[in-house]
């Protein structure tokens, strides 16, 4: 990471998961990062993004090594509590639907409301979250999955709307949706070919992508390469 001060700070949110694990090493292999946390619902401390209290608890454990300079938040669930994503409207249940928003977008959004505050003031900071291009209501062009739709497009309002309140304090702020590639991970088996990228092809892409963004003070949505999304 060239754009982050030297002995910059980083935390990966979810590096259990295929990606999070990949950037988490990804990161620790960089000369430049003094440092690098992964927490996870198995770590120490560990949070659950169901729980608020595990986020607030998780984030004050951990204010003591920051300030950060770079979070990447890389949660997130395709299948949820055993049932995929709905293909037609006659498959909508409610229960499914307020599942997949909890997971995809409100525990994120509490995951910002806990850990923004620990970015760095006065420096280069990025915030970056694993998001997913058929979150863009403008790029649906097939249909189907409802409700991972419907919650990635709620989380990239929510990181829209939480990166015009941070660039107020931190202007050198990046807030970024990324779409890290169709990847081979336990989320995505059951959906992918075997020509699904490597989470460690994705980590390195993601990483080049967020050195490369300029602050703006909003959000942008852009996937494995750098190439802007349309919201």
């Amino acid at each position: 990471m060239l754009s982050l001060p030297e002995g910059y700070r980083a935390l990966v949110i979810g590096a259990s998961g295929a990606i999070g694990n990949a950037l988490l090493q990804q990161l620790q292999s960089d000369p430049r990062c003094a440092s690098v946390s992964g927490v996870s619902r198995q770590s120490t401390p560990g949070l659950d993004l169901l729980d608020e209290s595990s986020i607030a608890a998780c984030s004050q454990a951990l204010a003591g090594q920051g300030p950060f300079h770079l979070v990447v938040d890389a949660t997130g669930a395709l299948t949820v509590n055993g049932r995929g994503p709905e293909k037609r409207l006659d498959e909508l249940d409610a229960t499914h639907l307020l599942a997949s928003l909890q997971l995809n977008a409100v525990g994120p959004g509490l995951l910002l409301k806990h850990f923004a505050p620990l970015l760095a003031s006065g420096e280069r900071v990025i915030w970056g979250k694993l998001s997913a291009r058929v979150g863009s209501i403008e790029d649906n062009r097939k249909g189907g999955w409802y409700g991972y739709r419907a919650a990635k497009a709620a989380l990239n309002m929510l990181l829209q709307t939480a990166a015009i309140e941070i660039a107020r304090r931190r202007p050198l702020a990046v807030v970024a949706a990324l779409q890290p590639g169709t990847v081979q991970s336990a989320l995505s088996r059951p959906f992918v070919g075997d020509d699904a990228l490597h989470p460690e092809e994705s980590a390195q892409r993601l990483v080049v992508a967020l050195d490369g963004l300029q602050p703006t003070g909003r959000a942008q949505f852009v996937d494995h390469q750098g190439q802007s999304i349309p919201w």
